[in-house]
């Protein structure tokens, strides 16, 4: 029963999802009863979670999932990402060849996925999760059936996601021969020297695995030199879809990496945390200064997410609480803030018109003050300009980089931060002092409006007041 209990969020969304699957067959495409249906899903599914924070550490099935301050902070987060995501989308994906009712319900699918990664405390718990995320994220990229591109971002994000996903079971397949089992509390434990298992020949077996996990999660987060899906698949895809892909999963890739790392293999940090320096310096520089010759937004935006996920990295490398804590908010923060650029995208996208290249950018101010002021608000903070929320997130992560010895990242992040501006302020430039090439009035749906409203709003009071999520950040390591 217990078990039942600490799962009942996963169970009931997965359950819901399979109704509105089934309500999906016998509504028209037109309609939007599978996107209130999908909604109303994820909301009870919210609230759910919400009950589940503040509780003490619960742990299920024989050990593989777990319930914590970690987890339950990290599903609500994911959980209100997803509902702005389905917000910013319905409009775009009604006004295209892509079924509806598919893209929210692989959209529902893929959630789930991420959520049982948050808590997987188990390695076949954690591929579960991620396999149920990729194969939904695979799909979604194919849904624009008539568009070329679509179908080859997706053939190219299948079969990269695909190797990525054996590197990692190999991994695991490695450090199960070393350790003798999958449980990720046990693996720590016998790494610790807790248990009378290890030998030399088995520790270097687990140096090897550990070499293939990281290789994996690299993969799944777009770290360089495992980054080379990224472009393609956000240029490709359906907008909608890019929009996903950015946000939301970036959270579940970093519990992904806590589960992992810091809760199976911390005894072995010596040994990641100078290949996660290594990807973190190649990330910010590579990310950065490709951004900058980008002419189409989507393509500079998938460069900036390389940068951001260096940054990320920063705060896991030292290995420290605090550093965790710094990463957890970054990665919270830049879901949020990415989310409101790419809902900006789609509200001045069209049946007819995709808004994907800088130009269609221009004069924007003009024509709809608010959407520009939003995606102002979004590209400062990415930039890591004050007040908004990516400069406390960005000072976070540094912090807890030099704190920990890694000066020198530090300062290659910062110098890269510097050069990185310029490309988001030139889409500011743009907006607010170029003359449109498009003047077509910009007028999205009220509801979708007021979203991005809050959400610009958020991005700004977040960087004023980040007590807010960083108190519940530090709670999750303490």
């Amino acid at each position: 029963m217990d078990n039942l209990q600490i799962a009942t969020p996963e169970i009931f969304l997965l359950a819901a999802t399979c109704a509105v699957l089934v309500v999906g067959l016998f509504t028209k495409a037109t309609s939007n009863t599978v996107y209130w249906l999908s909604q109303l899903t994820l909301v009870i599914t919210l609230m759910m979670s919400i009950s589940q924070l503040g509780s003490d550490t619960m742990t299920g099935f024989s050990g593989a999932y777990t319930v914590d301050s970690l987890s339950a902070s990290l599903k609500t987060w994911l959980l209100v990402v997803a509902i702005g995501i389905f917000l910013y989308s319905r409009d775009y994906v009604g006004a295209r060849k892509i079924q509806r009712s598919e893209y929210f319900v692989l959209g529902l699918f893929a959630v789930s996925g991420m959520m049982i990664m948050v808590s997987a405390t188990h390695m076949l718990t954690v591929y579960l999760g991620l396999e149920l995320l990729a194969l939904s994220q695979y799909a979604m990229v194919a849904l624009h059936r008539d568009n070329g591109r679509a179908a080859e971002a997706a053939m190219k994000y299948f079969v990269l996601g695909a190797l990525a996903s054996g590197m990692l079971l190999y991994g695991m397949s490695m450090i199960y021969g070393a350790s003798g089992s999958l449980d990720l509390n046990v693996i720590s434990d016998i790494l610790a020297g807790n248990g009378d298992v290890m030998s030399t020949e088995r520790t270097i077996g687990a140096r090897f695995g550990l070499t293939f996990l990281i290789v994996g999660i690299a993969f799944k987060l777009g770290a360089v030199p495992f980054h080379m899906w990224v472009p393609d698949v956000y240029e490709g895809a359906p907008t909608s879809v890019t929009m996903f892909i950015s946000t939301a999963p970036k959270i579940a890739a970093f519990a992904m990496l806590i589960r992992l790392l810091v809760g199976g293999l911390e005894t072995l940090n010596a040994d990641w945390q100078q290949m996660l320096a290594i990807m973190a310096a190649l990330s910010v520089v590579v990310g950065n200064l490709i951004a900058i010759a980008q002419t189409n937004i989507k393509r500079m935006l998938a460069y900036s997410t390389i940068s951001h996920v260096g940054f990320l990295l920063l705060g896991i490398v030292g290995a420290t609480n605090d550093g965790y804590s710094a990463a957890m908010f970054y990665a919270i923060t830049y879901a949020f803030t990415t989310l409101a650029a790419f809902g900006v995208l789609l509200a001045i996208s069209r049946e007819g018109f995709e808004a994907e290249e800088l130009s269609d950018l221009a004069g924007l101010g003009k024509r709809n003050t608010l959407l520009a002021t939003v995606m102002m608000l979004a590209m400062i903070s990415l930039a890591g300009v004050p007040p908004a929320v990516g400069f406390y997130a960005k000072l976070s992560v540094l912090q807890a980089a030099v704190n920990a010895g890694f000066t020198w990242l530090a300062i290659l992040a910062v110098i890269m931060s510097v050069i990185g501006a310029f490309y988001y302020l030139r889409i500011i430039k743009l907006m607010f002092f170029d003359d449109p090439v498009d003047t077509t009035d910009v007028r999205p749906a009220g509801d979708v409006t007021a979203g991005l409203a809050v959400n610009g709003f958020a991005v700004i009071a977040l960087g004023i007041a980040p007590g807010f999520i960083m108190g519940a950040c530090i709670a999750a390591f303490a």
